[in-house]
């Protein structure tokens, strides 16, 4: 048992692991945001532009609701497909998948400028004195 909890502690304490668990706390912030956005900017105007009341209250009613009768028949909720949540949902997603894509482009252009920083200069080319001194150099080491 204690191989097991030294092990899980390794795991858990790699920065990997750290990592992932911050970006699915921030994923998760950030999903609310963009959420926020279709749901309170965009779908509104989109609703305005379309001439209807909103694209959360699209649906094809396949059986009306019914109340109970005083006869005994209980009630019946209404079945239907609800295509405008389905909209909703896709745009919300659009915009999710596309804000990823520009954050995930922009960080890559950084990682590579600052990947081309790091790298060191080539060596300059050695002059001819240089390569004529380490030719003397190689031909004393076979004499001596």
């Amino acid at each position: 048992m204690g191989k097991f909890l030294h092990d899980f502690k390794e795991f858990a304490l790699k920065g990997n692991v750290v990592d992932m668990a911050v970006g699915v706390i921030v994923g998760g912030a950030f999903g609310k945001i963009v959420s926020s956005l279709v749901n309170d900017i965009l779908m509104p105007v989109f609703s305005i532009v379309t001439g209807g009341d909103g694209y959360k209250n699209l649906k094809y009613v396949i059986t009306e609701a019914r109340p109970a009768t005083a006869d005994g028949a209980a009630a019946v909720e209404e079945v239907a497909v609800n295509y405008g949540l389905f909209i909703q949902n896709v745009v919300d997603f659009v915009i999710i998948a596309l804000s990823i894509f520009v954050a995930l482009r922009v960080m890559m252009k950084f990682m590579k400028k600052e990947k081309k920083a790091e790298e060191p200069a080539p060596a300059p080319e050695p002059s001819a004195e240089e390569k004529l001194l380490a030719e003397i150099r190689d031909e004393l080491r076979k004499r001596g």
